[in-house]
């Protein structure tokens, strides 16, 4: 029995984005096409099969600690992007600003999609989720330069609504206009109380 079930859910790819370098800016720069190693995406500050740990982790490592990079690309919904524009008074939200790898359109509830689920092009590039990305204050500023005013409306925003973070599973390459299909685990809901 497969641990993976294909779904009837299905999302398009409409935009792509790189983080060239981190340290400089947030903001990712629009690409048609995004080639994808086990190392993550081509040219991506954000790439590599490891990482320094963050304040993300900060409860299982000390900062800096080198670990296994599950935070290759920032994965948003079209809708979830259009809801944290509203919820900022804002006409719409570029997805650069946000320093995001990959929108799609179609897929509900995106960022609280499971982990290890499976996004999965037709041609077999295929990304894991790793968890809910958490909203934080880091595209505040890039949001500021552009929508002066509006910066600091992101966090409480795009509280639940931010995407996932995912690494690549299968090499290959990304286009916008790519149709991907949602596998998810066969698993249950964690529920510690039960023994």
């Amino acid at each position: 029995m497969s641990a993976l079930i294909p779904t009837d859910h299905f999302g398009t790819i409409t935009w792509l984005g790189r983080v060239p370098d981190r340290k400089a800016a947030l903001a990712s720069t629009p690409v048609r096409h995004m080639h994808l190693t086990y190392a993550g995406p081509d040219g991506e500050s954000h790439g590599g099969l490891t990482r320094p740990s963050c304040s993300r982790v900060l409860g299982q490592y000390p900062r800096g600690t080198e670990i296994r990079n599950t935070r290759q690309l920032s994965v948003v919904s079209a809708q979830e992007l259009a809801q944290i524009a509203r919820a900022m008074e804002l006409d719409c939200l570029d997805p650069a600003l946000i320093g995001a790898s990959v929108v799609i359109d179609g897929i509900a509830d995106l960022t609280h999609l499971p982990p290890s689920a499976r996004l999965q092009t037709e041609s077999g590039a295929t990304l894991v989720v790793d968890m809910e990305n958490q909203a934080c204050q880091l595209p505040a500023r890039p949001i500021e330069a552009a929508h002066e005013g509006f910066g600091a409306r992101f966090k409480s925003a795009a509280t639940g609504r931010r995407g996932i973070t995912a690494w690549v599973e299968r090499e290959g390459t990304l286009s916008v206009g790519d149709r991907v299909r949602l596998h998810i685990p066969v698993q249950r809901g964690w529920q510690p109380g039960m023994l």
